[in-house]
C-alpha cells in the first residue's frame, strides 16, 4: 500500500481543505470573548530553519538507498505534531528544533539498521507516524546526541489478515482510513475513530494508547492489541499472539504508550470485527450536564452502552449550535426547546452499530435510560451531522487561530463519584487563569469515553491571543489545569499521552517508585538514551508545563 500524503506544513489535513465559521459563531465569539487580532501562518519560503547538524553517513545509509532525506521542506514537516505550541512556531515561521534529517525505512529490518546505526553514532531517534500529536510527542528534540533524526514509518503499510481468528496484523505507518480500507475489503472494521483518525497511524495508536470516539463499543485501541514487535537499541522486545496468557507482567502493556521512548513499534496484531450491517445515530438533549453524566454512568453500569456516547455541557453545546449556522432550523429547534423546558439543556449523541436486529434491541435499552433520565429525542438528523463533522475539530482550530484566537484542548479521566469536582476544578482553574491575564476565555467540556466506575472529561478553551506571548499565555492556562487535574486524582492525559507537555506530571500519576521502575526499563532497553530524548520521562519543574529544554 504507498504511503498517504503529509498534513499541510503548518496545520491540519490537506493544505487546501478549510473549515468556514458561521456568521452565528462569530459572533458568539465576538460577545463573549471580544476582537482578536488576525495572525495568518507565514509563507513556507519565509520559515527560519534550525541549521542542520552532520547525520554521520552509516545512519543515512543504514536503511538503503534513498530512504532519507535532508530537504529542508521534509525537515519542517517532521519538526513538530500539531499541539497549540507547535502550530504557534510553525506559523510565525520560527522552529527551535528540526530533524537533521528524516529516514522512512521501508521495513521492520530498516528500522533496527538506523536504531542501530544511530546507538554507535550518539544520534538521537524520534519515531514519527502521522504527526498528529498535540503534547510535543513528536518534536524533533536532540538532546545531548551530536544530531537528530526523525524515523518516519509511512512506507510501512502491511496488512495480513487471519480471518479465522478476526486478528490482523498491520503495519506501523498505516493511516486510519487506509487500515479501514484494507480491512474492509474482507468484510471487517477495527472500528477505532479518533478526531485524529484521518492522519494518524496505527503505530501512533498503540504508541499512545489511544482511544477512538466508539470506544464504549469497540474499547479503546490498548484493549483490541493482542501482540506488537518493538525493535530497541537492545534488541527485539515481542509478544506472542495469542487470546491471553498468565506469564508474569503484560511486556504487551509496556510497549502500549511508551511514545518511543524504548524503541518503535514495527508490527501490531489487533482483533477486528465485522463491519457493521446497520447504523443509527441520534441526538437527544438532557436537562443538564449533571443529568447528562447521570444517565450515563447508569448505561455503563447496566452494560446497556451504544457503540458512540457522547455528552456536552452546556457551553459546548451553546458552540456547537451556533457552528451549526443560524436560519429557519436554528430557530424551529430552539423554539421546541424552549417549549420543552430545555433551552439550557445539553446535547447527547449516542451511536449504535452492529447487526440490524442488535442494533433495535440495544437502541431500545439505552432510550429506555435516557428518557427515564429526563432526556428528549432530537431524532437521526442531530446525530448523522455529528457523525459526519467528527474530524472537523483540528480545521476549525486553524480557523481560530488565523482569526487570532488561542484554541486548546486537554483531556482527563476520573470516577464517577469524584467527576463533577474534577470537572468543576479545571473549568475554573482555566477561566481563572485566561481571566488573570487579561483574555478572557470560553471553557467548554465534553464526555466521550465512558466506563462503568467512571468517565473521560474533554475540555477546549478559547481566548483572544496575546500577539507574541501566545507560548506565555499558553503555558499559564495549561499548568493551571494540569496543577487541578492532579489535585483531583485525576490522571494527567486520558487518551493524548505524555509527550513533553505532561511528562513533569508523570511522578503524580505513577508515584516516585514506579518513575524509577520506568526508567529502569529505558536504561534497559536504551542504554545510550537515543530514543525520543525529552519525553514521558524527561520531564522539567511542572510550572514550566512540560516543554523543557532542548
Amino acid at each position: 500500500m504507498s504511503p498517504a500524503p503529509r498534513m499541510k506544513w503548518c496545520g491540519w489535513g490537506e493544505p487546501d481543505r478549510r473549515l468556514q465559521i458561521p456568521d452565528s459563531a462569530r459572533a458568539v465569539l465576538h460577545e463573549r470573548l471580544g476582537p482578536a487580532d488576525p495572525t495568518p501562518p507565514v509563507e513556507l519560503a519565509d520559515v527560519k530553519v534550525k541549521r542542520r547538524r552532520s547525520v554521520p553517513a552509516a545512519v543515512l545509509e543504514a536503511a538503503g538507498s534513498d530512504s532519507a532525506s535532508t530537504e529542508r521542506e521534509d525537515r519542517i514537516a517532521n519538526a513538530y505534531g500539531r499541539g497549540y505550541v507547535d502550530l504557534v512556531r510553525l506559523r510565525a515561521g520560527q522552529l527551535e528544533t528540526a530533524p537533521d534529517a528524516v529516514i522512512t525505512p521501508a521495513d521492520a529490518d530498516g528500522v533496527v539498521a538506523v536504531i542501530e546505526a544511530c546507538g554507535r553514532e550518539g544520534v538521537a531517534v524520534v519515531p514519527f507516524g502521522g504527526g498528529t500529536s498535540v503534547v510535543g510527542g513528536v518534536e524533533a528534540l536532540r538532546g545531548d546526541h551530536r544530531a537528530v533524526v526523525s524515523l518516519d514509518l509511512r512506507r510501512m503499510c502491511g496488512v495480513r489478515v487471519d480471518r479465522a481468528s478476526l486478528t490482523a496484523e498491520l503495519g506501523p505507518g498505516l493511516r486510519g482510513p487506509q487500515a479501514e480500507s484494507a480491512l474492509g475489503g474482507h468484510g471487517l472494521t477495527l472500528g477505532h475513530f479518533p478526531q485524529s483518525f484521518e492522519y494518524a497511524t496505527i503505530g501512533g495508536f498503540a504508541a499512545t494508547r489511544s482511544a477512538g470516539q466508539a470506544s464504549c463499543g469497540y474499547g479503546r485501541f490498548d484493549e483490541v492489541v493482542t501482540s506488537l514487535r518493538m525493535a530497541t537499541p537492545a534488541g527485539e522486545l515481542s509478544t506472542l499472539r495469542t487470546p491471553h496468557t498468565a506469564a508474569g507482567p503484560a511486556l504487551r502493556e509496556l510497549a502500549l504508550g511508551s511514545e518511543g521512548v524504548l524503541g518503535v513499534i514495527t508490527s501490531v496484531t489487533v482483533r477486528v470485527r465485522p463491519a457493521p450491517e446497520a447504523s443509527r445515530y441520534e441526538a437527544w438533549i438532557a436537562p443538564s450536564f449533571e443529568a447528562g453524566a447521570e444517565i450515563f454512568r447508569e448505561l455503563a453500569q447496566a452494560g446497556a452502552m451504544p457503540d458512540v456516547l457522547r455528552l456536552s455541557d452546556e457551553t459546548e453545546t451553546e458552540v456547537s449550535l451556533s457552528l451549526a449556522g443560524g436560519g429557519a432550523g436554528h430557530k424551529a429547534l430552539g423554539a421546541y426547546l424552549g417549549l420543552r423546558g430545555r433551552r439550557d439543556g445539553c446535547i447527547v449523541i449516542a451511536g449504535w452499530e452492529g447487526e440490524p436486529l442488535a442494533v433495535e434491541r440495544r437502541r431500545a435499552v439505552g432510550v429506555t435510560t435516557l428518557r427515564r433520565g429526563g432526556a428528549i429525542s432530537l431524532g437521526t438528523r442531530g446525530g448523522e451531522s455529528w457523525k459526519r463533522g467528527r474530524y472537523e475539530g483540528p480545521y476549525l482550530r486553524d480557523e481560530l487561530m488565523d482569526l487570532g484566537y488561542l484554541v486548546e484542548t486537554l483531556e482527563t479521566s476520573q470516577t464517577w463519584s469524584r467527576l463533577s469536582q474534577t470537572y468543576e476544578a479545571v473549568r475554573g482553574a482555566l477561566s481563572a487563569s485566561l481571566e488573570a491575564q487579561g483574555t478572557p476565555g470560553m471553557v467548554w467540556c465534553h464526555i466521550s469515553h465512558v466506563y462503568r466506575d467512571g468517565a473521560s472529561l474533554y475540555f477546549t478553551f478559547v481566548a483572544p491571543g496575546r500577539r507574541g506571548e501566545e507560548i506565555e499565555q499558553w503555558r499559564a492556562a495549561k499548568a493551571a489545569a494540569c496543577d487541578a487535574i492532579v489535585a483531583t486524582g485525576a490522571t494527567i492525559t486520558h487518551h493524548h499521552a505524555v509527550g513533553r507537555d505532561h511528562a513533569p506530571y508523570m511522578e503524580a500519576e505513577v508515584g516516585a517508585v514506579g518513575l524509577e521502575a520506568l526508567r529502569a526499563v529505558k536504561d534497559r532497553l536504551d542504554p545510550a538514551g537515543i530514543m525520543n530524548p525529552g519525553k514521558l520521562l524527561e520531564g522539567s519543574d511542572p510550572k514550566g508545563t512540560g516543554r523543557p529544554a532542548t
